[in-house]
């Protein structure tokens, strides 16, 4: 088990890198013939962070930048009502010379049986896609506040040629300071497919690998992240090949997702940690709401057992369980509690309860 930091020093469990995006959800209609919409926050990074402060009652930051305007303004009292720490937030005004910035806005619909969820993003001329190691303050962040766990990923990394740069420097930054530096592979077609899609995605994460002791994900081909197909030998032969590339790492961490139909999913997860495949908990053909978060549920939840000092197994089971929950519910983030998640974890059924 890999031991984190000690929080008597530090200001902050968590501390994320990564967009915070505004959702407009069209609830049971289409985006397409919508005309109303309910609004999320959400970020693949940031939704990390917000999980382990609204549903764990972790003390989390999210490094950012946000345009200095009105929808700025939203995304930070939808992260100040989840009690995220906002003080780190850069903010930038639109200018004669940057009139095109703003703020990331996405759309999107859930699926249904055989109608797979469809999104339509707006995230082009954002401020964070140019977020430079030099607009960051790293000396307050680890030096005089403190944090145990930093946390970023594929999707900022993948925003711009500048942002994977600044994951990596801030990765690197982390480690130098004792900070237990966690990183998710997610991969969007969206970001990468005029730039060279998933082979050009893991190049770039190689780029910051080195930096890292936590990944979500793995970036070897011939391992298939499916509940029905999965293979314990399998796993543990892919990822002791991605250790041996990356000996820096020490722990691999996989989702493991069956997408039957829209609203009928399987999942699980496994690990790999000093040699040793260590398997969550399957769900099998469970009812889904909203997909969307669902993995960044899992790494909150991974990651809350282990800033308190849990081993394996039960992260991954409370990782597992939190995903399933947040599926049920709907936006990017869970509404879940952690009775409701330990209740999971242990077999309880969904019956009323009175």
């Amino acid at each position: 088990m890999i031991k984190i930091g000690s929080n008597q020093n530090s200001a902050w469990d968590l501390v994320s890198l990564g967009e915070i995006l505004l959702r407009f959800d069209p609830g049971y209609d289409r985006i397409h013939s919508a005309r109303t919409f309910r609004v999320h926050d959400g970020g693949a990074e940031y939704n990390v962070a917000r999980n382990l402060a609204k549903v764990f009652k972790r003390k989390t930051a999210v490094i950012t930048a946000l345009v200095n305007n009105e929808l700025g303004m939203l995304a930070e009292d939808l992260a100040h009502q989840a009690s995220v720490d906002t003080s780190e937030i850069i903010w930038r005004d639109q200018t004669a010379n940057e009139a095109n910035l703003r703020n990331g806005l996405y759309f999107m619909e859930r699926g249904f049986g055989l109608r797979p969820p469809n999104s339509c993003f707006d995230r082009r001329f954002t401020p964070v896609s140019n977020l430079k190691t030099s607009d960051i303050g790293w000396a307050k962040i680890f030096d005089e506040r403190g944090a145990r766990v930093f946390h970023t990923g594929g999707v900022f990394a993948g925003l711009s040629e500048i942002s994977w740069q600044t994951a990596a420097a801030a990765a690197e930054i982390a480690r130098q300071k004792g900070v237990t530096v966690s990183y998710d592979l997610n991969y969007r077609d969206s970001l990468w497919k005029n730039r060279g899609g998933k082979a050009a995605a893991n190049e770039t994460n190689r780029k910051i690998l080195p930096f890292v002791d936590i990944v979500f994900g793995t970036i070897v081909e011939d391992f298939e992240p499916s509940v029905s197909k999965f293979n314990k030998k399998a796993f543990g032969l892919a990822a002791a090949r991605m250790q041996e590339e990356f000996p820096n790492l020490k722990i691999i961490v996989s989702t493991l997702r069956d997408v039957e139909s829209s609203s009928r999913h399987s999942f699980g997860a496994a690990c790999f940690s000093k040699e040793r495949v260590t398997v969550a908990k399957q769900y099998r053909h469970f009812d889904v709401f909203d997909r969307v978060g669902s993995g960044d549920a899992f790494v909150s939840g991974f990651l809350h057992s282990l800033l308190g000092n849990k081993d394996e197994m039960t992260a991954l089971n409370c990782g597992a369980a939190h995903a399933v929950l947040t599926m049920t519910t709907a936006g990017d983030n869970s509404s879940a509690t952690v009775s409701e998640i330990a209740a999971l974890m242990q077999d309880e059924s969904a019956v009323v309860k009175r």
